[in-house]
């Protein structure tokens, strides 16, 4: 068995087997890790090996002795860096925060740790998650895989790296705007983002803003169901989140398609989509109708999203980090500032505007999802860029207004709560990654991680590895 690229839930079973032992694979892990980390920087604040393997020798000795096994027992993981993990810095990419050591788990942490995970460290994210492009002043830049000289895309792009080169089994993330979809679209691996309440989110500051989510990033959509079933289901410390069958996570995925009526709209109604993005994903049209498929041309109205979606993502900047802007601008990166300062000059009014219309366009969705049981699109409008390039300026010739317009065909689904995943989809003639976005409705997690699984099983293109690792 390829111990670094066998999948998380196979590789939990063998341990759980004692066909491998936990030192066995943590070893596997940090070889890898040793080897791959320093060219690429995808995993920061790691233990150091032989805090590593002592974990890994609890982790077997929990095993002999008959203790409580959780679904992940043994397998390394490293923690986003916007997570509270006690026992790690939290330093959310920003210098104000290095050394910030949080002293309680978050729930999503505290969910991966009771599964019986081994944390060795965290992925590397954007300073405090704002934007798709992994680069701070703590850690540096995280590279593509791929092409080391792009951008691993963010703010979970630690993580997909780390998945995309076998240095870990399985992470974790959280999405706004698509900061789990964009970096598994960049590096080829998988990420769904839960329709807003699958995964509790705790703490927070904000708990009833209807946007932000976590999940799960793996190599497989199998395992991104894998990882479902360990941390979705209500909590009580997030009011939002709701109760669901965890069980059916973890069973199979097929599922025949045969008269599934699919929404296909790679631009979502004309947003600019880049030439080597829309020829990779115009090919894939055809696979959706081999596997019989109902495909037609077809866009919800989405309305004012724009206005929506910034009004409560500035919001929500401006409420949580204002007093830390007040006191530490200069450590602030301009791309930030624009972000919570925007949200400094929202009205009550605006910001009541934009949860109503929030609401009429959740409808509107709903409606459009009597008739079609997904929207197929593009993840990213463009494949990954120049990683000394904080965002791309333009795209097909159209300026982007500010650093998240780039990413619209993301944070467009991101407004209407649903869940929607990134699936390799294939390779631009330059070799970079380019993933399909699939849209299910709301609360319909299950059917869109069959659907995608189905996708990834006629196509395969998830199992193209980055070259010399």
């Amino acid at each position: 068995m390829d111990v670094i690229f066998a999948s998380a839930r196979e590789l939990a079973q063998q341990i759980r087997a004692k066909r491998v032992s936990a030192r066995e694979v943590m070893a596997a892990f940090l070889a890898q890790i040793n080897k791959v980390n320093p060219r690429i920087n995808a995993i920061v604040a790691r233990l150091d090996d032989d805090a590593c393997l002592a974990l890994a020798d609890a982790a077997d000795r929990a095993l002999m002795n008959g203790g409580p096994i959780g679904p992940l027992h043994g397998l390394p993981t490293a923690i986003k860096d916007l997570e509270a993990a006690v026992g790690f810095p939290q330093s959310k990419g920003s210098p104000i925060h290095r050394h910030l050591m949080p002293d309680a788990d978050s729930v999503l942490v505290e969910r991966i740790r009771r599964a019986g995970a081994i944390l060795i460290g965290k992925t590397n994210v954007p300073e405090f998650g704002m934007g798709s492009q992994t680069y701070n002043t703590v850690y540096g830049t995280t590279l593509n895989p791929y092409d080391h000289t792009k951008t691993a895309g963010g703010s979970s792009g630690g993580a997909a790296a780390a998945l995309a080169t076998g240095m870990l089994p399985i992470a974790d993330g959280g999405d706004l705007g698509g900061s789990l979809r964009n970096p598994a679209n960049f590096n080829n691996v998988v990420a769904l983002r839960p329709s807003v309440g699958l995964v509790p989110v705790a703490p927070t500051q904000i708990p009833f803003v209807g946007v932000s989510t976590k999940g799960m990033m793996a190599r497989s959509v199998d395992d991104v169901a894998f990882g479902l079933s360990v941390v979705a289901g209500a909590d009580a410390r997030d009011p939002q989140s709701f109760a669901s069958s965890t069980d059916a996570f973890a069973g199979a995925l097929q599922r025949d398609l045969k008269g599934v009526r699919v929404a296909w709209s790679i631009d979502l109604g004309g947003l600019p989509v880049d030439s080597r993005v829309r020829k990779v994903l115009e090919a894939r049209r055809q696979t959706f109708e081999d596997l019989g498929c109902i495909v037609e041309d077809a866009c919800p109205d989405f309305g004012n999203v724009n206005e929506i979606f910034l009004t409560l993502r500035t919001w929500a900047s401006w409420t949580i980090y204002k007093d830390l802007l007040a006191e530490h601008r200069s450590q602030f990166k301009a791309d930030a500032i624009w972000d919570i300062e925007s949200g400094s000059r929202l009205t009550g009014e605006e910001i009541g505007r934009a949860l109503v219309q929030q609401g009429l366009l959740m409808e509107r969705m709903r409606k459009f999802h009597e008739r079609y049981e997904f929207l197929v699109c593009a993840v990213n409008q463009v494949p990954a860029f120049d990683a000394t390039v904080p965002w791309p300026k333009a795209i097909d010739g159209v300026t982007m207004e500010n650093y998240v317009a780039w990413m619209k065909t993301t944070y467009w689904i991101s407004t209407t709560c649903q869940p929607a995943i990134s699936v390799p989809a294939g390779f631009t003639d330059d070799g970079l990654p380019v993933g399909i976005q699939i849209v299910g409705r709301y609360r319909d997690d299950l059917n869109v991680l069959k659907c995608a699984h189905v996708f990834e099983q006629a196509t395969a293109f998830g199992s193209r590895r980055p070259q010399g690792i």
